[in-house]
């Protein structure tokens, strides 16, 4: 095993970075510029081969990262996705669980099965304040017909 293979070499360009994939572009910007100043053939105490290999993976973690096309194309390439769907456990939707007790490791089944959001409980609000609204215009008006009548000319 060489050096390069050992645990502490990055496994992704987040990795390298040392940023999470939750980084904004700003987190992934600092961290190349810090990094680029470590690593930068002409700064750095690095032997140039070493300093000019960590520099060239470096240019292309942050090239990759700082391009939000090619970023979410990394992002699906190593399994991460920003989208948030809690699913069934794999063997469940395969089928392969038929025959055993059912226990779910996931906190939801369906992946419209959820809570609701701060917005959307808002947009209920709203829709259920105007629907009462409207129900209290059509009582009111109601009430308020004073037997005027349309008549046809």
């Amino acid at each position: 095993m060489t050096n390069s293979d050992s645990d502490d070499s990055p496994k992704n360009h987040y990795d390298l970075l040392g940023v999470k994939p939750t980084a904004s572009a700003q987190d992934i910007r600092r961290a190349y510029w810090e990094l680029s100043k470590l690593y930068h053939p002409d700064t750095t105490e690095l032997a140039a081969a070493i300093a000019t290999q960590k520099f060239q993976a470096l240019n292309e973690a942050y090239g990759i990262l700082s391009n939000p096309e090619q970023r979410i194309t990394y992002d699906a390439n190593i399994g991460y996705s920003r989208i948030y769907v809690s699913q069934s456990p794999k063997e469940f939707r395969d089928g392969a669980l038929k025959n055993q007790p059912f226990e779910s490791r996931y906190s939801y089944l369906d992946p419209t099965d959820r809570p609701l959001s701060a917005g959307e409980i808002f947009a209920l609000f709203i829709l259920g304040l105007t629907f009462a609204a409207c129900l209290a215009l059509v009582f009111i008006l109601g009430i308020a017909d004073n037997g005027f009548t349309v008549s046809a000319l």
